[in-house]
């Protein structure tokens, strides 16, 4: 049965997750016009600082769309939660797979926060079972960083995962 803990932290991460999209595809002009008209900011414009995060494209779409096949398997699931005629077993994997979601978003974080520090390269992590998809910010096309962000990935893992590195640029 699922307690009522568990039900909170899977609506305020639903929630953060939708929050975050919604950052993430939120135009410059409307960001900034949000950040002008903030009355707690007056104080601060004297000490302007102008910083500029620029990624890839191609990476920002790839997480766009994986955020909202996340999202909507998600809701899926949660729909199954709170149907009341869901039997408790229906009820139970909906919510171990909500789990499982949680654990490969945070384990393909894990990774692209490793491949940043390792090699200083932006990069787009996809995990399915025992398959590793990852696209990598670059404009050298390295077989040997290729390499070894493979063996620095599979170092992580106990069974053998099946690696895949492609350059984007």
């Amino acid at each position: 049965m699922i307690n009522k803990q568990g039900l909170w932290f899977v609506t305020l991460f639903s929630l953060i997750l939708v929050l975050s999209i919604y950052y993430v595809t939120m135009s410059d002009d409307t960001l900034s016009s949000i950040l002008e008209n903030n009355p707690i900011q007056e104080e601060e414009k004297d000490e302007t600082v102008n910083v500029n995060v620029e990624e890839s494209s191609i990476l920002a779409s790839l997480r766009v769309n994986d955020e909202e096949k996340m999202l909507k398997e998600m809701n899926e699931l949660q729909t199954i939660l709170l149907d009341d005629a869901a039997s408790l077993e229906e009820k139970n994997d909906a919510y171990d797979q909500l789990l499982a979601l949680n654990a490969k978003k945070g384990k393909e974080e894990e990774l692209e926060k490793k491949i940043k520090e390792e090699f200083q390269l932006n990069s787009f992590v996809k995990v399915q079972n025992d398959q590793i998809s990852v696209v990598v910010e670059s404009n050298e096309h390295n077989v040997e960083t290729a390499n070894k962000i493979i063996r620095s990935i599979q170092s992580l893992y106990d069974t053998k995962m099946y690696i895949t590195v492609k350059f984007q640029k």
